[in-house]
């Protein structure tokens, strides 16, 4: 629990007065509950005591009515500022979590944001954020806001009616549904543990299903993928099921706390009134209180069901949340004078741990602005290692890499300036071409979107698909492997970069096209630093120069 109190610290953070605002409004609203059904009752019971006793004309009914009236409206009132009040700072706490959450990813060394796929990444933050929703709307403000209202309630029992009915309402309200959250949480660990979990296999299996749906057409897989899915959601529903019942044995665990606290009420009420320490109108009062202060116990049959959930989507989320921020290096310098400057590497070497051996021997070279550098080697050699260390994503384990006489800065704001890369995977989202091209570019116009088209030479065939507002589907589909490579590289020259970084630039690209391509990059940027990871003739040959990267 000690992480999910930290996220609540977190969340109320920046919604202090909001929230605290919130709890207020929830006192109000419990408190006008409890006063209602106690006044109606002492109001109900005077009446008819004063109708038995011959008094009832003398009897003033306008007051009472009157309180009872202000408090029907004014707990209307206040429970919609409450959920007014509330919910909105929930959301708004909740867009900051994501934005920190993201932010603290972004600081992950480039090895372990490799490994991240996008589904499962997509489930973590979705379920995380949506898990914690709950923890202010349905644990914190409510567990506050009862207890205050129990306690209020029991000081103004002990006052009105009688010590003995406030020890049997307010310790009866507050331990016996606490020992029924803690053993109706701990009873609901397993089977939440297991909801969450199987929630998410649902969610990453189905987007699987959906994305390779082609492939496993085609290997005859696509029944067993449906069977693992459906399986998945079995589980999931299985352990909701479980935390049904439990939420409903808790639900009457509460019922009978509350009945029997409420059947006290009553019976040392009426002693009391029998014995003349108290009026029957009095007694009223506690019994009728008790029956009201179950509305501030009723929120822990939702919470136990969601409590699991919650710690583990905490559990996970600190740890994004935690990273710390990057020791301050020098800037890349490429907009302020870096384009007078140099890529450097002297003696590089790279290592993926302490233990391991060196990827390569050392690696030495320069680039000045308006030259392209061809980095050769065999599959594995280092090649797309050696772009990653001079884009600043990895760092190197010897030797020095400096851009402009700086070192390359390691945080993704410092870099993402002056420095373009195009992996060998390429990233495009299901939206128009001019959506993806903007990516890169929010505010380029649709001159400069078609000016990098025809520099990576696929203007004609954006045009034949309908212009740039034509649509791709999920990850690009619509466009060939040839043709999704020459957009992404139509992307990075829209940055118009003082260093690009190329991965194996004109995979898939027929050798004319590919000598095109080189060409049109070369012409779109002339003042820029190439580097990229070559293989094929037509990029070795547009380079000024070849550099081996050889084994250590």
């Amino acid at each position: 629990m000690k992480q999910l109190f930290r996220i609540v610290l977190i969340l109320l953070r920046g919604e202090k007065r909001a929230f605290y605002q919130g709890i207020a409004l929830s006192v109000v609203v419990l408190a006008m509950g409890a006063g209602l059904l106690g006044l109606s009752g002492w109001f109900i019971t005077a009446a008819a005591a004063a109708g038995l006793a011959g008094t009832g004309a003398v009897f003033n009914v306008f007051a009472p009515s009157a309180m009872v009236r202000f408090l029907a409206l004014g707990r209307t009132a206040a429970r919609y500022g409450e959920r007014l009040t509330t919910h909105d700072a929930t959301l708004r706490a909740l867009s900051r979590l994501r934005v920190q959450l993201l932010e603290g990813l972004l600081q992950s060394p480039y090895r372990q944001l490799e490994k991240l796929r996008a589904n499962a990444f997509l489930n973590r933050v979705t379920a995380d954020v949506d898990a914690l929703d709950g923890v202010a709307l349905r644990l914190v403000l409510p567990g506050l806001a009862g207890g205050a209202v129990i306690v209020m309630a029991t000081a103004a029992l002990w006052l009105l009616v009688h010590p003995w009915v406030a020890l049997v309402v307010g310790p009866g309200y507050l331990f016996g549904p606490t020992l029924v959250f803690f053993l109706g949480k701990h009873l609901a660990r397993r089977p939440s543990r297991q909801s969450e979990a199987a929630m998410q296999a649902s969610r990453s299996r189905l987007i699987d299903l959906i994305a390779t749906r082609e492939d496993l057409a085609v290997y005859g897989q696509l029944g067993v993928a449906r069977d693992h899915t459906r399986d998945a959601l079995d589980r999931h529903g299985a352990a909701r099921a479980a935390l049904d019942r439990i939420e409903r044995r808790t639900g009457v665990a509460l019922d009978v706390i509350g009945a029997g606290v409420t059947a006290l009420a009553l019976g040392i009420g009426a002693h009391l009134a029998q014995s003349g320490a108290i009026s029957p109108a009095q007694a009223a009062i506690g019994v009728f209180v008790a029956l009201a202060l179950s509305e501030a116990v009723a929120p822990i049959r939702r919470a136990l069901a969601e409590t699991g959930r919650m710690v583990q989507a905490a559990r996970r989320v600190l740890p994004s949340l935690r990273v710390a921020t990057p020791a301050a290096v020098p800037a890349v310098g490429l907009d302020d004078g870096g384009a007078g400057g140099m890529l450097q590497f002297d003696r590089v070497q790279y290592r993926h741990g302490p233990q391991a051996l060196d990827l390569f021997a050392p690696l030495s070279f320069s680039i000045a602005p308006g030259q392209t550098v061809a980095l050769t080697g065999p599959s594995g050699s280092g090649k797309s290692t050696a772009l990653l260390m001079a884009a600043g994503a990895l760092p190197h384990s010897g030797g020095a890499v400096r851009i402009g006489g700086a070192t390359p800065a390691m945080h993704l704001s410092e870099r993402i300036g002056g420095v373009a890369m195009v992996s060998q995977r390429h990233a495009l989202i299901a939206g128009t071409i001019a959506e993806n091209l903007r990516l890169a570019a929010p505010d380029a116009d649709d001159r400069a979107l078609w000016r990098a088209l025809r520099a990576t030479f696929l203007a004609r065939t954006v045009e034949d698909k309908g212009g740039l507002q034509a649509r791709l589907g999920f990850r690009g589909a619509g466009l060939s492997g040839g043709e999704a490579r020459r957009l992404v590289l139509a992307r990075a020259l829209l940055r118009q970069p003082a260093l690009l970084l190329l991965d194996e630039p004109t995979e898939g690209l027929d050798a004319p096209t590919a000598a095109m391509v080189m060409a049109g990059i070369r012409a779109a940027l002339p003042d820029a630093m190439i580097l990229m990871a070559a293989h094929r003739d037509a990029e070795i040959a547009c380079a000024d120069h070849v550099v081996p990267v050889l084994p250590a």
